[in-house]
């Protein structure tokens, strides 16, 4: 029995490909790039040939604490890449298009490699606009900053939002989004990146190495907080009564967060990452309307991949880290 697969044929025919593959928990050095088998698309899935992988902070914490997952296993979440392949009943991709998504979450389908398949609901077009490292940069920071203020929050015109750690992956990207609703924005980061987030339209930047937001902040509609820990309780005392915290750090104690808020007469909501390639659509229109622009700190090759964990776990970078298989 044959199978109804399309295969770019101005790639090389080679059955493997280089992945970065891991067999034990533990630092960047556990980290090799490989050879594997080159996977095939299945019914209602996708090959996609990979031009840049994002980087993410789930990433690193998966590669030494495993979290829900065991090894082996390959990481990756961010992809950009070229349909290489098609199963069966795949209607949306053809061979040959430009796609970028979140493969396989929350299970890890492999997206630090030359190729990764998954199904054909884990990708939309790129946007247009993007080469292929700043789409990369998009999929899993940009879904989860608009799932926690378009639509949890839902934030509009005139609020007052306090996004922490502005400058990061994913608040580089909500300052952006809730700019475009017509929010007023403040914006916790070093002062090294105020000027940056100036730019990208922050209204008032609080340095949190000199001023306490707890106590120079107040009257805000909306915090994200991006943090976690102490940042939760010091995050309630800026809200206004009825305000909205949203937090996507520690999604188990979403109970707890929703409890602490009531007591204080907000609500408290926890957003975990639910990708759709609508909400994905919708992403890349905002970036060809000109209103989301992902920043990329610095790109590695695929051999490189222990130099970006160590970067990252720095958490000194502005924006995402981007790997170039």
């Amino acid at each position: 029995m044959t199978t109804n697969i399309a295969v770019n044929a101005t790639k090389n025919t080679t059955t493997t490909m280089r992945t970065v593959h891991q067999d034990a928990l533990g630092g960047p050095e556990v980290l090799r790039v490989i050879e594997a088998p080159r996977p095939a698309p299945g019914p209602g899935e996708v090959l996609v040939e990979v031009r840049a992988a994002g980087v993410n902070p789930i990433d690193w914490k998966i590669r030494a604490g495993g979290m829900w997952l065991t090894p082996p296993f390959t990481l990756g979440w961010d992809v950009s890449g070229v349909v290489a392949g098609v199963g069966p009943g795949v209607e949306r991709f053809a061979v040959g298009d430009e796609v970028y998504g979140i493969p396989g979450f929350p299970q890890l389908s492999g997206g630090y490699a030359e190729y990764v398949v998954a199904a054909e609901a884990s990708f939309a077009p790129k946007p247009a606009t993007l080469d292929h490292v700043r789409a990369a940069a998009l999929p899993v920071s940009a879904s989860v900053a608009w799932q926690a203020l378009v639509e949890a929050a839902r934030v509009g015109s005139g609020d007052r939002v306090l996004i922490h750690a502005a400058a990061g992956g994913v608040g580089h990207l909500a300052v952006q989004i809730a700019k475009s609703r017509g929010a007023y924005v403040i914006g916790t980061a070093s002062a090294a990146k105020h000027a940056l987030l100036r730019e990208l339209g922050v209204d008032e930047v609080v340095d949190y190495a000199s001023t306490d937001f707890g106590t120079a902040v107040r009257d805000v509609d909306v915090v994200l907080d991006l943090i976690g820990g102490d940042y939760e309780d010091r995050s309630l005392a800026t809200l206004r009564p009825g305000g909205v915290l949203v937090n996507i750090t520690n999604p188990p104690a979403a109970e707890a967060t929703a409890a602490k808020a009531a007591a204080a007469g907000v609500r408290g909501l926890t957003v975990d990452l639910d990708p759709t390639p609508e909400r994905l659509a919708l992403i890349a229109a905002a970036v060809d309307a000109g209103d989301l622009r992902p920043i990329v700190a610095r790109t590695f090759p695929l051999a490189e991949v222990a130099k970006a964990h160590e970067l990252g776990e720095a958490n000194r970078t502005i924006g995402k880290i981007v790997l170039t298989p």
